[in-house]
């Protein structure tokens, strides 16, 4: 199984939960900086087919509320199964775009903070559950959080690296 679908947009090879933990852990302490550096008009420039810096960040909040259910749920559900969650629609109806900027850092380095005790404190036997997301036999619990972890650095390096 590949470890993570995003792992070769990110060039980090996470292998491990603890791994993953660590590496999230290394981005809330570096990363907060650098997103206080764009400015209010960067993050809210929408770029023609895509979002903006507001709205993937969003998506970040987003992901990081339905992983936080999903790494939840699957120590009480063996196996887990999940819905996959209509992105789009999401970020439309939480209109990041109207946010301020400053506001959206917080919210999501104080979310992430979290979810990185979540996930160091899953016993490792509940590492192994199967879990299924949208239908797809997606791998285990540890496979999700992984993966969780590459697709956040996947996002904001497109923030970090827009114009």
């Amino acid at each position: 199984m590949q470890l993570s679908k995003y792992q070769g947009d990110v060039g980090t090879i996470l292998e491990s939960r603890d791994a993953a933990v660590r590496e999230m852990e290394s981005v809330l302490a570096s990363v907060p900086a650098k997103l206080a550096q764009v400015s209010e008009e960067q993050a809210s420039k929408i770029r023609i087919g895509n979002w903006s810096s507001k709205q993937i960040l969003g998506h970040l909040i987003d992901s990081a509320t339905n992983n936080h259910r999903r790494f939840v749920l699957a120590q009480i559900e063996n196996p887990f199964k999940s819905q996959a969650y209509a992105q789009d629609d999401w970020v439309a109806v939480n209109d990041y775009q109207e946010r301020p900027w400053a506001d959206l850092v917080i919210f999501w380095m104080s979310y992430n903070r979290h979810l990185a005790h979540v996930m160091q404190t899953t016993p490792e036997e509940k590492l192994n559950v199967n879990c299924s997301v949208a239908g797809d036999e997606s791998g285990t619990l540890e496979f999700l959080m992984i993966d969780y972890v590459c697709h956040m650095e996947h996002h904001l390096n497109q923030i970090l690296t827009r114009d």
